[in-house]
């Protein structure tokens, strides 16, 4: 079976040589007359009808990178860029960004899992060894911590001078874990020691019996906040693992494509890290009651919550991955020409 398909893509590719390397040609060209604007245009549609043709019989071969890296440097020439500006942020908000929010849907939740299981065993371990307590400060450092800086810490500063803070420090971590998923452990490492901080805080909240105050004030931003993190590391993870075991793809593929799908996962939780923000910075301090500040809380982790599993099925159903078009990122090996 494989060796029919091949004789009939070099049978195919034969028959059409001639008008390809006209394509590349005019592709080429820095200015054209207006019959040759004409030609690119006939012979770029004809030529995308073709790719597609031989992606749907053979799948990805030599023949249809080659053509893929043609197609990229004549719709270049006749457009000057990708495409519309607008229609591009719309259809990264709309299909980019929840596919590869969705494809990482699972691990996520599982980051969160182990997330919370290294923040509650370290919480239960320091509460019930002092000498760990102890590393952390002295008994009145803690007690002022505990007392009085865990609460003050959220109206020490101006609404919008605190959002920024938080936002920016968020953000920046939650870009790491994305970025330097191409090293394997960092994400993981991560989160680790996000969930430690967290355990020890509880613990230290919870020596002078004010665990209640803890989980009070991170419920309304803290809900948001810290499963935008747990999908940073599940993006960052999930990059890790495409080197690792890249399947039947290469290595360098294999990065190259999940790396470009998921680094949209951090511009994504850079506005989410915003809204959270937000949050912080603007309700958690309020003197209102608590079910309606952690409500607001639960309703910006649900939104989020609907874009990446809902939104996230239909743009990934659709086909899409978080990655590049085809035409956009051109061919995914190195063809000479």
């Amino acid at each position: 079976m494989t060796s029919f398909k091949q004789m009939d893509l070099d049978a195919y590719s034969a028959a059409h040589r001639e008008e390809w390397d006209r394509l590349a040609q005019l592709g080429k060209k820095r200015r054209f007359t207006g019959a040759e604007a004409d030609e690119l245009i006939d012979r770029y549609q004809s030529g995308a009808s073709q790719l597609s043709a031989i992606t749907t019989t053979s799948g990805q071969s030599a023949q249809g990178d080659r053509l893929s890296l043609y197609l990229s440097r004549a719709r270049l020439a006749f457009t000057g860029v990708s495409s519309n500006a607008l229609a591009q942020v719309i259809r990264f908000f709309a299909v980019q960004l929840p596919a590869a929010l969705y494809r990482i849907r699972w691990l996520s939740l599982a980051v969160s899992a182990a997330s919370v299981i290294v923040a509650v065993v370290y919480g239960l371990w320091a509460t019930a060894n002092p000498l760990v307590l102890e590393t952390l400060g002295s008994a009145s450092t803690r007690e002022q911590y505990a007392m009085e800086d865990f609460v003050n810490y959220y109206s020490d500063n101006t609404e919008a001078a605190f959002t920024g803070y938080v936002w920016t420090n968020n953000a920046w971590i939650a870009t790491q874990s994305v970025a330097f998923g191409i090293i394997p452990f960092f994400a993981p490492y991560i989160m680790f020691t996000n969930a430690q901080s967290l355990g020890l805080t509880g613990a230290m909240m919870a020596e002078f019996d004010r665990l209640d105050v803890f989980f009070l004030y991170i419920s309304p931003h803290g809900q948001l906040e810290l499963y935008s993190i747990f999908v940073a590391g599940a993006a960052g993870i999930f990059i890790s693992w495409s080197w690792i075991a890249p399947g039947g793809r290469t290595r360098a593929q294999a990065l190259a494509e999940d790396g470009r799908a998921l680094f949209t996962v951090a511009v994504g939780l850079t506005l989410a890290l915003l809204l959270s923000g937000l949050v912080e910075g603007f309700v958690t301090r309020q003197d209102w009651p608590w079910p309606i500040k952690i409500g607001i809380g639960t309703v910006a982790l649900a939104a989020f919550l609907v874009y990446q599993w809902v939104q996230g099925r239909r743009a990934f159903l659709a086909g899409h991955t978080g990655d590049l078009d085809e035409f956009e990122s051109g061919a995914k090996r190195l063809i000479a020409a």
